[in-house]
């Protein structure tokens, strides 16, 4: 891994970008900011001395002198690395940090349809475990006992969508 020395060698840190502070061959010239978008992964990715490394990583490695196994981006935007938008994070609380699944049909986080009773089911997995919360005929109801239960046992990880 890059040291924090040689990114500040290298590099400006400029609202969430890597800006080249020399030219680096034609493709990097000075002032340039660095990086280019990897869609398989959804992340911006840097190459330098040899290597690829992914941006958010590299950020929080010039700030902090160290670099986690998860960096979290608290806004879940994988393009926002700005230095106050990503944190230290477990596997399990960056999961709990993801929007909701595409194939979710409530539309909300942590409610789904039960069809026999006809009610709107809250559950949330906590430590591995499922732990429910009621049914409601009410889905915006629903969404707001989902909600406090994500504050409630998720904490700072908890998100709304």
């Amino acid at each position: 891994m890059v040291t924090q020395e040689r990114l500040k060698e290298l590099f400006d840190y400029q609202d969430g970008n890597l800006v080249w502070k020399v030219a680096r061959g034609r493709l990097a010239k000075a002032g340039q900011v660095a990086g280019c978008f990897d869609e398989k992964l959804g992340y911006i990715r840097i190459r330098t001395d040899g290597k690829s490394y992914l941006l958010h990583r590299l950020i929080f490695m010039y700030h902090h002198g160290f670099v986690s196994d998860v960096i979290d981006h608290i806004n879940g935007n994988t393009l926002d690395n700005r230095i106050e938008n990503l944190r230290v994070a477990t596997k399990q609380q960056n999961c709990l940090n993801r929007e909701t699944n595409r194939n979710n049909s409530s539309g909300c986080k942590n409610v789904s349809w039960h069809k026999r009773k006809q009610i709107w089911c809250v559950s949330i997995s906590v430590n591995g475990k499922k732990k429910s919360f009621g049914g409601y005929d009410d889905l915006e109801l629903a969404d707001l006992v989902a909600q406090e239960a994500r504050d409630k046992y998720y904490k700072e990880f908890s998100r709304k969508n």
